[in-house]
């Protein structure tokens, strides 16, 4: 018997990003594959930090990732709970591109659904955009949703 698909969506908290998990959830109702919805949280470990924010940090990283599961996974799961899909959610730190890149990996995604833009227009003019550079990076089909 076949492995069921599953398409990882990566979200942001944008309009693009809700876009993104509504165009794979629909998919996914019609080809009965499962949905992982993907947050995450930039973060470098090379980023210098004052003494008050290395002490604060950990504190900061509960709230954000409070703020992400009840603010960006909660509601799209919510949203889309009546299709019929298995969907499960997952929050984490680092680079975007890295983080879905390495999870595309280790849960053998099929495809892969992005925004088109994200939550800064302007860091995505300076350094390029998620969408793209995973674009170049990935080995499985990514369609990037408008």
């Amino acid at each position: 018997m076949p492995k069921q698909k599953m398409y990882l969506v990566a979200v942001d908290g944008s309009e693009w990003g809700e876009r993104a998990a509504m165009r794979a959830v629909n998919l996914a109702a019609e080809t009965d594959a499962k949905v992982k919805l993907v947050t995450v949280i930039p973060w470098s470990g090379y980023q210098p930090m004052s003494i008050e924010e290395l002490a604060n940090r950990p504190i900061a990283r509960e709230q954000e990732e409070k703020h992400a599961q009840e603010n960006i996974l909660a509601p799209l799961v919510a949203a889309n709970s009546d299709k019929g899909v298995e969907i499960s959610t997952h929050c984490d730190w680092g680079s975007p591109t890295d983080v879905i890149r390495d999870l595309t990996k280790k849960e053998h995604a099929n495809m892969v659904f992005v925004g088109r833009r994200g939550r800064s227009k302007l860091s995505d003019l300076i350094l390029g955009s998620v969408a793209n550079s995973l674009a170049h990076s990935l080995g499985v089909p990514i369609v990037l949703v408008p």
